[in-house]
């Protein structure tokens, strides 16, 4: 008997309909780390509110004012100080999680290389596994401040946000400033996302490929604090982090935003072509 031709084999087989993003985001929603993560982040605001009922209203002590000083003024203050406590350094590590686990995580248990004989194409199966890791990352990201603007209003009703320099955004306002503030977070976040992707595409440990992206970011953030290195520090992602807090004021400033998100931008499409690149010529063996 003769062997059937490849094409007959491969008839009606289509690269693109391979594991389909619906897919892999309920595989990913559905494991326990996932599932940690956001009850971590739903969890936050009501920690937030016992500490501030325990210690009371919060207060600097000193002549300036700051966004923690206004916490309790109003649910929109409440989810903005939420994301400033969070932003730094909370928020990097679901983003480098949902990132850096997904493929190494596929390596760790052998099943890659099955994937990749079903045939999943390369390229597709990191699209897929990356969309789904940004749009996790993201859903993170949602999820803190519509908890603590819940948790807000009941605690302390809605209103206006007061600005720590003096002023305030009406509740419209501030909801749509918040908006663009956890926009941009996500933005900033994305060299993080770029670097647990890479380093998951390197390895076959996925808490070397999370902790190596973690650890990178926190040096970023150390390097920042050197102000010897002058205007070097531009350079750095880390410089920007915080620049959403130019839109909670009147007149919102755009200049920060930009830079930061040119920077961002910039070095996670360098960073996820890298990955690509990288597992494209990769000997999968696991």
């Amino acid at each position: 008997m003769s062997t059937p031709a490849l094409t007959d084999v491969a008839s009606g087989y289509r690269a693109g309909r391979t594991l389909p993003l619906r897919v892999e985001l309920v595989r990913q929603f559905k494991r326990r780390r996932t599932l940690v993560m956001f009850a971590v982040l739903a969890v936050l605001p009501f920690v937030l509110v016992v500490a501030f009922a325990i210690g009371g209203e919060p207060d600097g002590g000193g002549d300036r004012i700051t966004l923690m000083d206004t916490a309790t003024a109003s649910a929109a203050n409440f989810a903005a100080v939420n994301l400033f406590v969070s932003a730094g350094f909370l928020l990097v590590i679901p983003v480098a999680l949902f990132c850096g686990d997904t493929v190494a995580s596929e390596a760790g248990w052998s099943s890659l290389r099955y994937l990749l004989a079903a045939p999943v194409p390369r390229a597709r199966l990191l699209w897929s596994k990356l969309v789904v890791g940004l749009g996790l990352s993201l859903a993170a990201m949602v999820l803190l401040p519509v908890v603590a603007l819940a948790v807000g209003v009941a605690a302390y009703g809605w209103g206006p946000l007061q600005i720590p320099t003096g002023g305030a955004l009406d509740a419209g306002t501030a909801a749509q400033r918040l908006v663009v503030v956890v926009a941009y977070v996500f933005v900033s976040q994305l060299v993080t996302a770029g670097l647990a992707f890479w380093l998951s595409t390197r390895t076959d440990a996925p808490l070397g490929a999370v902790g190596g992206a973690v650890g990178l970011t926190i040096v970023g953030n150390v390097l920042d604090a050197v102000t010897a290195l002058g205007d070097w520090r531009h350079f750095l992602p880390a410089h920007w982090q915080f620049a959403w807090a130019d839109a909670v004021q009147p007149e919102p400033q755009w200049f920060g935003m930009i830079q930061g998100t040119a920077i961002s931008v910039t070095y996670a499409l360098v960073l996820f072509a890298l990955a690509f690149r990288g597992f494209a010529r990769k000997d999968v063996v696991s």
